[in-house]
């Protein structure tokens, strides 16, 4: 690792900002924090960005509450993306985010755009009513690594709390703390300091996709003890566009949940299946009706290592892709191998 403190200066950062706790206020009406912050507004809050570019460019996509951001929503923000990236003097991108659905957006952009320049999703934990704000430190953490030249070709990545995380591993771990955003299966890639932006290893690509649209219609249903089938049921009979399963263990379901299964993916409806462990992958070893053995052979497409949120992303987009069952298979299997 070699100290790199201003490389790419005089390089433009494209922030796109989509609301969230980093552009949220308490509002004295109601006690509530609500997007109240405008793109120029907090690029102000930050002075520090303008210490690592020269030009900062701001587009206000939204004033969104991270909770209402679906598929559809995640391809036009990856849009406004690829269109900043297009423009040569465009070192990298900064997507401001709400957190509680920010591991899906970012892994979302990691799928849809194909680039080399950096793409980073940051936002804040406390609100801008709040003492110790942390959306300025992490804006200008985040405009650092979008401008860095080791940045480059590494995917999708979220900062946070002075760290980087690749967008395919990183998850929200605390409801409240700073340091939330943590990379159970492999750690953080890198981190930022005062010296300057430091990787510690570099992911594999990602396979991408270009979706016409995105497939909303699919679900995630969780395995739970004694859970009986009627959510798969409900499904069934909508004819939905697809389903994920967050398993127990290493991919094993109640076996009451064998039958659904079973009508679904007869009925040409997909179900990618995953744990709900928050580390480690699918491995089909159990036999009888819910075991996971005999779930690979109803014909469930396994989804590897991948939680049930970020697994729902891919399948709606590969849907939107017009992919056959065997194409959905082999894109989950190169996804997760």
């Amino acid at each position: 690792m070699n100290e790199r403190n201003g490389a790419n200066r005089g390089r433009a950062v494209q922030i796109i900002t989509t609301g969230g706790t980093i552009a949220s206020r308490i509002d004295p009406a109601t006690g509530g924090a609500v997007p109240a912050v405008n793109a120029a507004e907090l690029v102000v809050l930050a002075p520090s960005l303008r210490d690592h570019t020269e030009e900062v460019r701001v587009t206000e996509f939204g004033m969104l509450q991270s909770w209402n951001i679906g598929p559809d929503v995640m391809m036009r923000i990856a849009g406004v993306a690829r269109e900043a990236l297009r423009d040569d003097a465009v070192a990298g991108v900064v997507v401001t985010h709400g957190t509680d659905t920010m591991e899906e957006t970012a892994f979302a952009l990691d799928l849809l755009l194909d680039g080399a320049k950096p793409v980073v999703v940051t936002g804040a934990m406390r609100n801008a009513s709040d003492p110790g704000f942390d959306g300025p430190r992490n804006l200008a953490a985040a405009a650092r690594v979008a401008v860095d030249a080791e940045a480059r070709g590494r995917g999708a990545l979220v900062v946070m709390n002075d760290e980087i995380h690749a967008a395919r591993f990183v998850t929200k771990t605390h409801t409240t703390a700073l340091g939330t955003f943590a990379s159970p299966e492999t750690g953080a890639v890198g981190l930022i300091d005062d010296r300057g932006v430091w990787f510690r290893w570099r992911p594999d690509p990602l396979p991408r996709l270009s979706p016409a649209r995105a497939e909303t219609n699919v679900h995630l249903v969780k395995m739970a003890a004694g859970a009986d089938a009627l959510l798969l049921e409900a499904l069934l009979e909508a004819r939905v566009g697809g389903v994920v399963i967050e398993a127990s263990g290493a991919g094993n379901v109640s076996d009451v949940w064998h039958e659904p299964i079973e009508a679904l993916i007869a009925a040409a409806i997909p179900v990618v299946l995953v744990s709900r462990c928050p580390t480690g992958r699918i491995v089909p070893v159990y036999g009888g009706p819910g075991g996971g053995r005999t779930l690979h052979a109803l014909g469930v497409i396994d989804g590897g290592w991948l939680p049930g949120p970020k697994a729902r992303i891919a399948l709606s987009f590969v849907l939107g892709s017009g992919m056959d069952s065997e194409e959905t298979r082999r894109f989950f299997a190169q996804l997760t191998r």
